[in-house]
């Protein structure tokens, strides 16, 4: 179950709450209808009271009016989902502010593990191995049936009926010319259905291809880059390379959709997965983690390495005039903030990334714009 459809059965509960409030047919004794209408009166004033909750602190948080965010303020204030309360209150006690970003954040990890990129990679790795099966089945059943007629083919062509053949024979030679026809019909079914394989693994891999990615940017998605650094992780330490992490957040990118339209925020989104595409390759890899996040993985280059890589970057964006296309009006700097840590100078991954994202919202602390590395730790 996701964020928007978890969302969705809590507001269909509220519904039912509100409008079970007010059903209820049968006669009721006086001291019970003022008890009941005492009780109906207190549990109105609840829901009041939560949703100018919800409302304020979305608003103390400027946070977007979307499903994710309120789900987000309803678990953390009400206390019903442990894990979004926990996570949301380390964020507030190490920032002191949430952002759009860092909630579709929270959201996504609740929900990982509801299908996990393993889980995801492991049926269709089943259905694909099946798939293969059957196409090696088809093709060896077609090359067994085309051998078979052929063998019968010549014995029928060799077959001399004048010599002593009897009508037994004779029969069947005909169930035989018979049986090359079937033959034939089942060599071109199993030619089809080879086809029909070939076509089904390309629009697996087209599906595995579109589950890695993100739809606006085209860069791989969070579950992409999560598989990635397992595998980079693997590859580092088998060649005793360095791995570094960096994470990059837009500055002020809330401004961006409040004055310009989502359409051109979108717009912004897409020009800077551009330009930190510019700098992936084989030991570089970029990723959407989601909202105004991106991720990059640095194999064989160390911390100030990559934290030079990233600001040359970083300069390149801000030094960009950008222009409204809609409005032709020209907007203000564009400009990213961005923290950068060693992989292996912690625990495990999520301890680096962690970091990482420490380092980049002291950046933002400091005035935006800028590039900071993780203190070790």
């Amino acid at each position: 179950m996701n964020a928007q459809t978890g969302l969705t059965t809590r507001i269909a509960r509220w519904a039912q709450r509100i409008s079970s409030s007010d059903e209820g047919t049968a006669e009721i004794a006086p001291s019970s209808r003022e008890a009941t209408r005492n009780g109906s009166v207190r549990e109105i004033e609840r829901r009041q009271t939560l949703y100018n909750d919800i409302g304020s602190f979305l608003f103390a948080h400027d946070l977007d009016l979307t499903p994710v965010n309120f789900g987000l303020a309803y678990d953390y204030l009400t206390g019903n989902d442990h894990q979004i309360e926990k996570a949301v209150r380390a964020i507030l006690e190490d920032r002191g502010q949430l952002t759009n970003g860092v909630a579709e954040k929270i959201i996504a990890e609740r929900h990982a593990g509801d299908v996990t990129p393993e889980g995801l990679s492991t049926m269709l790795n089943t259905v694909e191995d099946t798939l293969k099966h059957f196409s090696s089945l088809a093709t060896e059943t077609s090359s067994s049936a085309s051998d078979y007629g052929a063998a019968l083919q010549e014995q029928v062509k060799n077959f001399d009926p004048s010599r002593g053949a009897d009508t037994l024979v004779s029969t069947l030679i005909g169930l035989t010319r018979s049986m090359v026809e079937k033959s034939r019909q089942v060599e071109t079914e199993m030619r089809e259905s080879q086809k029909q394989t070939r076509a089904l693994q390309q629009s697996l891999e087209s599906a595995r291809k579109a589950a890695e990615q993100d739809h606006l940017t085209g860069l791989p998605n969070r579950r992409a880059f999560e598989a990635r650094l397992k595998d980079e992780i693997a590859l580092a330490q088998a060649s005793g390379e360095s791995l570094s992490v960096a994470i990059c957040d837009i500055d002020h990118f809330k401004d961006v959709n409040d004055t310009h339209g989502h359409d051109t925020g979108d717009r912004v989104l897409k020009f800077v997965g551009s330009l930190l595409n510019k700098i992936s390759g084989e030991k570089c890899n970029v990723a959407r983690l989601g909202g105004e996040e991106f991720v990059m993985l640095f194999r064989g280059k160390s911390v100030g390495e990559a934290c030079e890589i990233v600001d040359d970057t970083r300069k390149d964006l801000a030094s960009r005039s950008l222009v409204d296309r809609n409005t032709g009006e020209r907007m203000k700097t564009i400009s990213f903030s961005g923290g950068v840590a060693d992989v292996f100078a912690y625990e495990d991954p999520r301890a680096a990334l962690k970091a990482a994202d420490r380092a980049l919202y002291l950046a933002k602390d400091h005035g935006r714009n800028r590039v900071y590395m993780a203190a070790d730790e």
